[in-house]
């Protein structure tokens, strides 16, 4: 399913199934703009008790129950040109292992 068809609209049906008489409500809402983080806290009465689930914003814009992975360093790796010109055959060749 595409980002754009993950609304927060279609994750509260997917998951909560709301009705008339069992109507959902946001009960919590935080926008961390330094993180890039948002949530809601929906809950909904069911015959079992009180639901209350936690809907995270990915940075796809669509809204999923758990939040979206973090971002984390990484390493990028080139190769480097021109070293055998500059008389590095043999570094290069142990170092490119």
């Amino acid at each position: 399913m595409a980002a754009a068809e993950k609304t927060l609209h279609w994750a509260v049906d997917k998951w909560l199934a709301p009705t008339p008489s069992m109507p959902a409500r946001v009960v919590e809402f935080c926008h961390r703009a330094s993180q890039h983080r948002r949530f809601v806290r929906v809950e909904a009465l069911r015959p079992g008790g009180l639901l209350s689930i936690f809907f995270f914003r990915h940075g796809d814009g669509s809204w999923n129950v758990f939040p979206p992975q973090a971002e984390r360093p990484a390493m990028n790796g080139y190769r480097r040109t021109g070293l055998c010109e500059a008389g590095l055959c043999a570094v290069a060749s142990l170092t490119s292992h």
